[in-house]
């Protein structure tokens, strides 16, 4: 019997899929990749489900830290908030999924590669990509896609098979990560309109304000409150159950999905939000301007490139290789207050610190120069400028400056 390996997370699209696959004839091997969104009992939960549902074998892939290692620390090294405002949860997790999935096809010597994804959104073009790079030489089947399938054909179909499946859709889609939980429902298929407070997983508990300080080293959280953590995983986690309740980290995102459509999402974050926002102000302290630009103009195209699918890329890697080296000086601990709904990074202590004192005080005479060599400096600072208008003559100069006014 031949052998197809198929994503699974146990919600309806999977669960159909594997009476499907089983009735194409395939022996099915359910996949399930943990990225930080699943508690013990809700994996062993997912284990039994497959088991009941008539797979093979489900295995679950423990996939928390190498999310952190392969991607989340580039986009904190990155400050990657994409549009300036998502910190692409879900992106990332679903190429640390496919990537894990298509691993355990290659051991497995899979006849087939299977994944739940409508042809709708992002995820379907995620999964797809990474297979076709990983795993050339396999068959991808994706039955709710194919078949153009709605919710009610689905329950339906397992109904007549004898599995019952709840008819009550949640008002709301929640999915749960490491970095961060989207959340989507009827406000967020159209333009206009927030998501209520009961559609935010973490309700907001904590109304006082909150003093807190993570240390960095070399770009990487290392500590929370005094505190040391063996990986930064488990920092994000910390972080996020202190944050979460003051209901930071909320928003709604809009974008442009790989597709061409917009799209409109909800997220809570407070953990990636924090983490990215403190260290962006120790790098706006520790590194010169030039790095800061070329950091911002690199990061902006490596989260882009990362939302639609294309990690495996070589020129990700050269990407990766530029932020890991710019994070040479980039120590320190910064100090935050947290208050209900919103946060305030109150400043930064670094050895490393380019507002050093040494070199004069804000406000006053600076001790690396004299007002002549400034003076001196200004005057080739604008050589060429005032060259140009000489030439060219200064009322030639104001009609052109007035033309493109």
């Amino acid at each position: 019997m031949k052998k197809v390996i198929l994503g699974f997370s146990g919600g309806l699209d999977t669960t159909f899929c594997v009476k499907y696959l089983q009735e194409q004839g395939y022996a099915v091997i359910a996949v399930t990749v943990d990225t930080g969104g699943f508690s013990k009992d809700e994996l062993a939960q997912i284990e039994q489900h497959a088991y009941n549902l008539g797979a093979q074998q489900h295995i679950t892939v423990d996939a928390v830290r190498g999310y952190y290692d392969r991607i989340i620390q580039y986009l904190i090294f990155g400050n990657v908030l994409k549009n300036n405002t998502y910190p692409l949860s879900v992106s990332a997790e679903r190429l640390t999924q496919a990537l894990a999935i298509a691993e355990v096809a290659r051991e497995m010597e899979a006849d087939a590669v299977a994944h739940g994804s409508t042809g709708a959104g992002n995820d379907q073009v995620r999964f797809d990509m990474i297979f076709q790079i990983e795993l050339p030489n396999t068959p991808i089947i994706t039955p709710i896609r194919d078949l153009q399938l709605s919710r009610a054909d689905e329950i339906a179909y397992l109904a007549e098979r004898g599995v019952v499946i709840s008819t009550e859709k949640a008002a709301y889609s929640i999915n749960k990560g490491l970095w961060g939980t989207s959340v989507g429902g009827r406000e967020t298929l159209q333009s206009n309109g927030a998501l209520p407070e009961s559609a935010w997983p973490t309700p907001v508990s904590k109304h006082t304000p909150e003093a807190i300080s993570i240390v960095y080293e070399r770009g990487t959280p290392v500590a929370l409150n005094g505190q040391t953590f063996d990986h930064p995983v488990d920092l994000i986690q910390t972080l996020q159950a202190i944050a979460q309740p003051f209901g930071i980290g909320r928003d709604i995102h809009v974008g442009d999905t790989i597709i061409g459509i917009k799209g409109r999402v909800g997220f809570e974050a407070a953990a990636p939000v924090l983490l990215i926002k403190a260290h962006h102000a120790l790098e706006k302290h520790v590194l010169t301007k030039w790095q800061l630009s070329w950091k911002d103009t690199l990061a902006q195209f490596y989260g882009n490139w990362l939302h639609e699918g294309q990690i495996l890329d070589p020129v990700m890697r050269d990407i990766e290789a530029f932020l890991d080296n710019s994070q040479q000086m980039v120590s320190g601990t910064v100090h935050i207050t947290l208050f209900p709904h919103h946060f305030q990074i109150t400043g930064v202590e670094s050895a490393h610190d380019l507002m050093s004192a040494k070199f004069g005080a804000y406000g006053e005479m600076n001790k690396g120069w004299t007002g002549e060599e400034v003076k001196g400096f200004t005057r080739i600072f604008g050589q060429q400028t005032r060259i140009w208008r000489q030439v060219n003559g200064a009322e030639t100069a104001l009609e052109t400056e007035a033309s493109h006014g």
